[in-house]
């Protein structure tokens, strides 16, 4: 194998593929990127048996050649060196050449390495993905989706089915939870089915795999296909395939948490609250899980406010555009109120109580694609 490749080209596509490689895996070969040469581009591809990644890089695209392949062939690099060497090179072409045995030589500008690669027919295959439950949307909503849903997936490998977005698809769409049994996040989007009929529920795609996938896409309008089957969800983007096995289980009915009738509502700016919780969480005791304490007031407005016995008190009182039903005092932990805030992407937010130990719900202002609900503290 041999071939001469742009290196700023190879250095995004190593970071790539980076982001699928494991040094804890118990399959060797598996810390390694595998590199194949052929006639039309390269293919790297990186896995760790849950995300396996593979970026395509072209020979040539809209008239400008990333790639010259003098020799077709693959190889198999030790990923952690690889990349290093790759980001450290002089110059802005890169040549890789395989000899016997599998050594490697890379050369760029007056600096040369030489690894010593590993059998690519070693390499696990990747799976073979049958495309009938296929659907696709804008990659740049996909990452909202993302965002809005997977930073309340449990950490906590008690129950692993929560450490998941479960995703859903009816009459043409998606609608996707994570929630960690203290709090629970939903978003809701139209997208392009293959046909009218495609549903499905239950597929629950690891957090850890939906963060990794948010990073490699682009801020695009580009249409990313999603392919689900019995085990795998395959997303098909411009160059890139990735990978992600489902997590085994079924997912809880979350339907039944969100409350049908409420006894407080508010509508405040979003910007506004955020700030002031942000604030009030500067004294909230760490062992108390970070709690604010909240309290409606007269006169549309609101007192939040926090006590920590060693440190000190903080009170605030902010003013709300509404405020209508009865008086309530609740308590909350100020980083889910918080993560919930900057998921909403609305100027002003409507937040429903249904008393003090029931859960509440944050929503925009206008529309129901995105959902918030938080469990109270207890703190008396």
């Amino acid at each position: 194998m041999k071939f001469v490749m742009n290196r700023d080209q190879l250095v995004t596509s190593v970071q790539d593929v980076m982001k699928a490689v494991s040094t804890r895996t118990t399959i060797p070969i598996l810390t390694g990127i595998k590199i194949e040469a052929h006639e039309d581009g390269v293919t790297l591809t990186g896995s760790d048996s849950d995300i396996s990644i593979e970026r395509y890089v072209p020979a040539v695209e809209e008239d400008y050649q990333y790639v010259e392949i003098e020799k077709p062939g693959s190889i198999v690099l030790q990923a952690r060196f690889f990349s290093e060497i790759v980001k450290k090179l002089p110059d802005s072409k890169v040549e890789i050449e395989v000899y016997d045995r599998f050594a490697t030589r890379i050369r760029s500008g007056s600096s040369e390495f030489n690894l010593n690669g590993l059998d690519p027919q070693e390499y696990p295959r990747l799976p073979e993905v049958q495309e009938n439950n296929r659907f696709s949307m804008q990659a740049d909503l996909l990452k909202t989706l993302i965002r809005q849903t997977v930073f309340a997936v449990s950490t906590s490998e008690t129950r692993p089915i929560l450490t998941g977005v479960n995703l859903d698809i009816e009459n043409g769409e998606l609608n996707c939870v994570a929630t960690d049994s203290h709090r629970l996040a939903s978003r809701s989007a139209a997208v392009e089915t293959t046909s009218e009929e495609l549903s499905f529920s239950n597929v629950v795609i690891p957090g850890k795999s939906l963060s990794e996938l948010s990073k490699i896409l682009d801020d695009s309008s580009d249409l990313v296909d999603i392919v689900v089957t019995e085990s795998q969800v395959l997303f098909k983007a411009k160059n890139i395939l990735f990978f992600s096995r489902l997590l085994d289980g079924n997912y809880p009915d979350t339907s039944k948490l969100i409350p049908n009738e409420y006894k407080t509502e508010m509508v405040i700016a979003t910007k506004e609250f955020l700030q002031a919780i942000d604030r009030a969480s500067l004294l909230a005791r760490e062992g108390r899980n970070n709690v604010v304490k909240f309290a409606t007031m007269e006169n549309n407005q609101i007192e939040i406010s926090s006590n920590s016995p060693e440190i000190g008190k903080v009170f605030e009182h902010v003013a709300t555009e509404s405020l209508t039903g009865e008086e309530l005092k609740i308590s909350f932990s100020a980083k889910y109120m918080m993560d919930a805030l900057k998921a909403m992407d609305c100027t002003e937010v409507r937040i429903k109580f249904t008393g003090a130990m029931r859960p509440f719900v944050l929503t925009p202002i206008e529309g129901q694609t995105i959902k918030q609900l938080i469990l109270p503290v207890r703190t008396y």
